[in-house]
């Protein structure tokens, strides 16, 4: 479990931070750096599997059809989770990612219960509905359906799902996940070229260099998530994912200059306040567990 939490924790982090690398792309189509993505994505695992020497491990993945079925699903979750939050970000839509991802974990929760069988206890329940109203009165207080917000936890909330539900090594499993886009990503490679509308591939060359580290970019944060939900149930995964949507947040209001309303303020102490009465809720319980 500890292992699981700091697993989780640097990887919340990682991708907090990630709006100011996208960011330096913002001339590059969401779709085009999608594409690179996975791609990069693709050799920094294939690399890091060869020095893992775990071939054996994807030959034993391509000989099972419903291993496949369900890394494909998973691999596809991801690529359209990152693809909607590219072009959220690029798009002037930090504050939208950031209520997404504090979304993420009530739906986590219900997908622990109904899936998983997890039961939370009072104090547990009593934060997810704290949890619950703020993230009510933010999306009131936006304005408009967020749908954004939306499909950022819908989509991340069934790969975590899937995660749990495949017992596989974090890189092994990533490498599958991003092989299963990746004719996709090379497919929409030659369209782009055949059309004449390739961007990236005319970026300045430390640019083009800095789009390269996407694939490192992407895939540490996924290898300590995949860590960290192995060890760690599916509710309590989610509500340490409030770290990454805080820091979003925090980058949304001070570096990206977007506009925060004093009511999103107020669900943003209300959802911190729900993150330690679950933390508290927690620990109560493991103790009392080991007691008994």
């Amino acid at each position: 479990m500890n292992s699981g939490l700091v697993n989780a924790i640097i990887a919340y982090i990682m991708w907090g931070v990630l709006p100011l690398y996208w960011k330096l792309f913002d001339d590059v189509p969401a779709g085009e750096i999608l594409s690179h993505r996975v791609v990069w994505s693709f050799v920094f695992m294939g690399i890091l599997v060869a020095l893992q020497r775990r071939w054996g491990d994807i030959k034993r993945i391509a000989a099972s059809r419903s291993l496949l079925m369900s890394l494909a699903a998973s691999g596809l979750l991801i690529a359209a989770n990152w693809l909607i939050f590219i072009w959220a970000v690029n798009n002037g839509h930090v504050v939208e990612t950031s209520l997404g991802y504090y979304l993420n974990p009530l739906l986590n929760v219900l997908l622990a219960v109904v899936f998983l069988r997890e039961k939370p206890n009072r104090g547990q329940w009593l934060a997810i509905a704290i949890a619950g109203a703020a993230v009510l009165i933010i999306a009131i207080d936006y304005g408009r359906f967020p749908w954004v917000a939306i499909s950022l936890a819908v989509s991340f909330g069934l790969y975590g799902l899937a995660k749990k539900k495949i017992a596989q090594d974090a890189s092994v499993g990533l490498l599958s996940e991003t092989a299963v886009v990746l004719p996709v990503a090379l497919g929409y490679w030659i369209y782009l070229a055949v059309v004449g509308k390739t961007t990236a591939w005319t970026l300045p060359a430390p640019m083009f260099v800095e789009l390269l580290l996407s694939g490192v970019v992407t895939a540490l944060p996924l290898l300590f998530f995949a860590r960290a939900a192995a060890r760690m149930t599916l509710s309590t995964l989610g509500f340490v994912q409030y770290i990454g949507p805080t820091i979003m947040l925090l980058l949304s209001i001070f570096v990206f200059k977007e506009s925060v309303s004093p009511v999103l303020l107020i669900g943003f102490v209300l959802i911190w306040t729900a993150l330690v009465v679950y933390a508290t809720a927690s620990v109560r319980s493991t103790k009392i567990a080991k007691a008994s």
